[in-house]
């Protein structure tokens, strides 16, 4: 079993920033493959960042260049960077940890809300 915590969601201004954090425990967290995904009211989840085991990255196309994701195994922490945000980026973030490539399995948080607004 894997807990994930999130924070640092809030409300900000277009053109602000934030980072949010995702604390893991109960299991071997530099094991598992990390993302951020969001959702918007009445659309679906979808993937924004992910950092696999080894440090390989990857974004959705609508962030490149303005989000960055980081983790830190020594304090089971994966965060993402939230630059230039955009109104579009209104969403609750939810933190995903996956270890099925293992025989594992996966595990969410309970998301944290970032709103982008003037």
């Amino acid at each position: 079993q894997v807990q994930l915590v999130e924070s640092g969601g809030g409300l900000v201004q277009p053109g602000g920033s934030l980072r949010l954090s995702c604390v893991a425990s109960g299991s071997i967290f530099s094991l598992y493959a990390m993302a951020w995904y969001r959702q918007a009211p009445g659309n679906e989840r979808v993937l924004v960042a992910l950092i696999t085991s080894d440090g390989y990255t990857d974004y959705t196309r609508s962030v490149k260049g303005r989000f960055t994701i980081s983790r830190d195994n020594a304090k089971n922490t994966v965060y993402l960077q939230m630059n230039s945000l955009e109104p579009e980026d209104t969403s609750v973030y939810y933190c995903n940890a996956d270890n099925r490539h293992n025989g594992g399995s996966t595990y969410w948080g309970q998301g944290t809300r970032v709103t982008v607004s003037s």
